[in-house]
């Protein structure tokens, strides 16, 4: 199945998924975080991955981590509103571990 990612980063984290046999869907669902006066939602959040058999969203922020308070502020919002909702967040530095430990080219993770 082809996707087309946001960021290198996504692609990588999606093959080390299938390298496990992790089944994911990417990006499936927007969670609204603010409304407007009629209702609306204004402002939101889509976590980049779910993997159904762990019941669990995954967020990938590989910003330098001087970037990521805009997101934080996001998750930070979204675990209050959805607290029954499991999100495991992947910071740059942990995705850089990750990489390494298979041997990875981590340049294409670093934010443009």
């Amino acid at each position: 199945m082809h996707h087309e990612f946001a960021h290198p980063s996504e692609t990588l984290f999606a093959s080390l998924l299938d390298i496990y046999g992790i089944e994911w869907t990417y990006e499936p669902v927007e969670f609204p975080l603010e409304w407007g006066e009629d209702g609306i939602p204004v402002r939101g959040f889509r976590p980049d991955f779910y993997l159904p058999r762990f019941q669990t969203f995954i967020e990938l922020t590989v910003a330098e981590q001087r970037l990521v308070t805009k997101k934080n502020s996001k998750i930070r919002s979204f675990r209050k509103l959805y607290p029954e909702a499991t999100l495991l967040v992947v910071y740059q530095k942990d995705f850089r571990e990750i990489l390494l430990r298979h041997s990875l080219d981590d340049e294409s993770i670093v934010a443009a």
